[in-house]
C-alpha cells in the first residue's frame, strides 16, 4: 500500500542559513507511530513515511472519510525559538515538505522559549470559510513583473490586528496550491489551477489592489477576499515541481498585458463566475490540458505567457538547458553560484575549476543542489533550476552583505538616546534602518526598508509592524522602548546565528 511521507527543512534568514543538527520529533496524531531524528548541515531531514492508506478519497468531491493524516512536528535548535507545528497533512502517496522558520533568541530571552502553531485545515475540507473572492478593475501599469517576495496579510483587509508576513512568491504559490487543492489531482489539474493562483497574486500586485487603499500588504490570506495562505503550512513535492518551473507564467486575455483576474471556488459547496477547482479534475481527466481547462471557465482567448522579468534574478536564463558539456560565460556563472551558496550549504560538493565547462563534477553539485531545495534531481541546469540558484544566491549574498555592515553604522552597546519619528534625518535613522533590515531577514513579519536616513511612511509602517512582532506599543516612533528591543534582537542575531561572509 502507499505510504506518504514527510521531510522538515529548517531554515532562517530567508532560506539563507540552513539550521543544521536541530532535534526533530515528529509524531503522527492517534497513532504510536513517532520519529527522533535531526537535520543534515543543509537543514534537511531524511523522508519518514507514514501510514498506510487503502484508497484515496482525494479524487471525489463527496469523499466522507478523512482523506489525509495528521502529524505534529517539533524542532529544537541551539540559539533559535522552539517550534510546535500541530496538524500537517500526509496525503496519500505524497511527500509533504514542511519548511521550519526559525527564529533567533533575542540576547535577554530565556533559551527555553517555544512556540506553538496550529495549521488550520486544508480548503478543501474547510468550505466553511471558502467562499466567493471579490472582483477588481484593472489599471495599466508598463509591465509585468514577478516580485521576489510577496506581503500577505493573515487575515480580513481591515483586521489591523493580523500580522503581516514577507513570502518568497514562489514559495507563497507553493503554499496556496498545497492548501487550495490537493497534490493528488491530475497534473492537468494542478497545473491549470497553479496557474490561476498565480494569475490571481499577480492580478492583486499589478493593480496595487490593496496599496491603492491604504494597506501595507499585497494581499491577504482571507478567502473572503483573496487565496487560502496557511502560514508554517506544508508543501507537497508534485505541487512544488510544477510551481517551480511555471510560477512565471500568468495568464492574460488576447491584446490586454495585465495579469487576468482568475477568480475561483471549490464548486462544490460554492459557486462563483470563475473556475470550478474541483471541476478541473473532471477536465483533466476527460484528456483536457491547463489551457483548455482555464478556457473553459475564463474568456476563450485567454493566453498563458511566460516572462523572465523576475525581480531578484539578475541573469536571465539561457535559453537552453545547461548539462555535462555545455561551455560558456552561463556555465560559469552558475558554477560561481553553487561555490558561493555552498559556504552557507557545506553539503553542496566545491566545484573545483569553475572555468565555464560544464563537467561531471558541476553535475553533482547542481544534482545537490537540486535535492536540497526540491527539484527533480537530474543534473541538468533547466530554466526552474537556473531561477532557483539565482534566487538562493541573492538571499545569501544579500544577508552576506547585510551582516558585514555592522561595523559602518556603529551599533554599540548602549541604544542612542534619540526618539525617531516620521521627518527624522541622519546617523541615527539609518542605524535604525540597519538593524530593521537585519531583523527582516529573520522575521518574515518585519518589512525591510530603504537605507537613506530618512525616516519616511515607508519606516513608519515598518517599526508599527516591528512593535507588533515583538508586542510593544504601536507608536511608529523609535523611542527608549523601541530601540531596547531593536538591540536585543539584533544582539540575539548576532549571538546564535553564524552569517557566512
Amino acid at each position: 500500500m502507499a505510504k506518504g511521507h514527510i521531510r522538515v527543512q529548517a531554515t532562517a534568514g530567508d532560506q539563507a542559513i540552513p539550521i543544521a543538527d536541530a532535534d526533530v520529533v515528529i509524531k503522527q496524531r492517534n497513532s504510536p507511530t513517532i520519529y527522533k531524528t535531526h537535520t543534515d548541515s543543509n537543514g534537511t531531514t531524511d523522508d519518514f513515511p507514514l501510514p498506510d492508506y487503502c484508497n484515496d478519497g482525494t479524487q471525489s468531491d463527496n469523499y466522507a472519510n478523512p482523506v489525509y493524516a495528521l502529524c505534529d512536528v517539533d524542532v529544537n535548535a541551539k540559539g533559535f525559538v522552539t517550534r510546535h507545528i500541530r496538524g500537517v497533512e500526509i496525503l496519500y502517496n505524497q511527500t509533504a515538505i514542511l519548511p521550519v522558520h526559525m527564529e533567533p533568541l533575542a540576547d535577554e530571552e530565556n533559551p527555553e522559549q517555544e512556540d506553538v502553531t496550529e495549521i488550520p485545515p486544508n480548503g478543501k475540507l474547510n468550505p466553511d470559510d471558502y467562499i466567493i473572492k471579490a472582483s477588481s478593475p484593472v489599471r495599466s501599469q508598463n509591465e509585468v513583473v514577478i516580485p521576489d517576495y510577496i506581503t500577505v496579510h493573515l487575515g480580513r483587509p481591515e483586521d489591523s490586528s493580523a500580522r503581516n508576513v514577507r513570502v518568497a512568491f514562489v514559495d507563497y504559490i507553493k503554499n496556496v496550491a498545497s492548501s487550495e487543492i490537493y497534490a493528488t489531482w491530475p497534473e492537468q489539474s494542478l497545473r491549470a489551477n497553479i496557474h490561476a493562483i498565480v494569475s490571481f497574486a499577480l492580478n492583486r500586485v499589478y493593480t496595487e489592489w490593496y496599496p491603492n487603499r491604504g494597506y501595507n500588504f499585497d494581499i491577504t490570506n482571507s478567502t473572503s477576499y483573496d487565496q487560502y495562505f496557511r502560514y508554517d503550512g506544508p508543501i507537497y513535492e508534485s505541487i512544488s515541481h510544477i510551481t517551480d518551473e511555471i510560477f512565471n507564467v500568468y495568464a492574460h486575455r488576447f491584446g490586454f498585458r495585465n495579469p487576468y483576474f482568475t477568480q475561483f471556488c471549490d464548486g462544490r459547496t460554492v459557486s462563483c463566475p470563475g473556475m470550478s477547482q474541483w471541476g478541473t479534475v473532471t477536465l483533466a481527466n476527460q484528456g483536457k490540458n491547463a489551457l483548455e481547462i482555464l478556457r473553459y471557465y475564463y474568456p476563450k482567448d485567454l493566453m498563458l505567457t511566460q516572462t523572465d522579468n523576475i525581480a531578484g534574478i539578475e541573469n536571465s536564463y539561457p535559453g537552453t538547458p545547461l548539462t555535462v558539456g555545455s561551455e560558456g560565460e552561463d556555465v560559469r556563472r552558475i558554477q560561481n553560484d553553487l561555490n558561493r551558496i555552498r559556504a552557507n550549504y557545506p553539503l553542496i560538493p566545491m566545484i573545483t575549476n569553475p572555468n565555464g565547462v560544464f563537467t561531471p563534477e558541476t553535475q553533482n553539485a547542481v544534482t545537490t543542489f537540486q535535492r536540497v531545495f526540491n527539484l527533480p534531481a537530474d543534473g541538468i541546469v533547466n530554466q526552474a533550476t537556473w531561477n532557483r540558484i539565482s534566487s538562493i544566491f541573492t538571499a545569501v549574498t544579500r544577508l552576506a552583505e547585510l551582516g558585514g555592515e555592522g561595523i559602518r553604522y556603529t551599533v554599540g552597546l548602549v541604544p542612542p538616546n534619540v526618539t525617531l519619528s516620521q521627518g527624522s534625518r541622519g546617523h541615527d535613522v539609518l542605524e535604525m534602518q540597519f538593524i530593521m533590515n537585519i531583523v527582516s531577514a529573520f522575521f518574515p513579519s518585519v518589512p525591510p526598508v530603504i537605507m537613506d536616513g530618512v525616516f519616511g511612511e515607508s519606516d513608519r509602517l515598518a517599526v508599527i509592524e516591528f512593535q507588533k512582532t515583538f508586542d510593544i506599543p504601536q507608536t511608529g516612533n523609535v523611542g527608549p522602548l523601541t530601540w531596547e528591543k531593536l538591540y536585543s534582537v539584533y544582539r540575539g542575531i548576532r549571538a546564535n546565528v553564524r552569517i557566512p561572509g
